[in-house]
């Protein structure tokens, strides 16, 4: 597992919806995820955002196998999350509980057709943009995900902020915008979390994206956890 304090990421996912790591991932990990990008053989789909109005830019899904480090950093979080996720399950009064590993995980999704990998690189330009959007693959869903930034802010690119959204019931929206440095990870919902309520726990929405950015390239690595139908 991950030398980290898990204990402050589930206060402050709880809290504000989101949590960073600092410098998960090295500069020299960071560089060969970015420039893995160039590697077709690697990917099993690229994906150009404005042909589908997701934005402007571009990414592309990893093929099974998974490069080892990837494959290890994926199974790696999952565990830690996967405790925060039963807490979750609870407070929202969901019978379902998520396995302690992730491979027993991968394989509920893949005994219910979900096989195809979600761990992704996304590429953007100056003027690219993600729309905010959630990552829903299947019917089973891992409520947590993770967003490494593997590009340096102010040198490699500038703009491009990671933002959150969470729509709360008869209230308006609450944005969150995550400053991150190269190597920073990002953990947050993918599409609801409980949030305390007066009569107890209730479910808000939640929806990210990147903003624009204003000049050179910025490169991101995406962690979900399950895989896609």
């Amino acid at each position: 597992m991950i030398a980290h304090d898990w204990e402050r990421v589930r206060e402050e996912l709880d809290g504000f919806g989101c949590a960073v790591i600092p410098g998960l991932l090295s500069p020299a990990e960071c560089d060969g995820y970015a420039q893995s990008y160039a590697r077709p053989e690697l990917f099993r789909s690229r994906v150009v955002m404005e042909r589908f109005q997701f934005g402007r830019g571009e990414y592309q899904y990893f093929a099974y196998p998974l490069p080892p480090g990837l494959a290890a950093l994926r199974g790696a979080l999952y565990e830690p999350l996967a405790r925060i996720a039963n807490g979750w399950q609870r407070a929202l009064g969901e019978t379902g509980r998520f396995p302690p590993t992730h491979a027993e995980y991968l394989a509920r999704c893949h005994a219910a057709g979900q096989t195809r990998p979600t761990p992704l690189l996304l590429q953007y330009g100056a003027g690219d943009y993600n729309c905010l959007h959630q990552d829903l693959y299947g019917e089973l869903v891992f409520p947590l995900q993770v967003a490494v930034l593997l590009s340096r802010p102010g040198a490699d690119f500038t703009g491009g902020e990671f933002v959150l959204t969470e729509q709360r019931p008869r209230m308006q929206s609450r944005v969150e915008v995550v400053p991150l440095a190269q190597g920073d990870a990002v953990i947050f919902p993918v599409s609801q979390r409980p949030v305390g309520g007066t009569r107890g726990p209730y479910r808000v929405n939640m929806r990210h994206g990147v903003s624009r950015v204003r000049s050179g390239t910025r490169h991101t690595l995406g962690i979900i956890f399950h895989d896609a139908a």
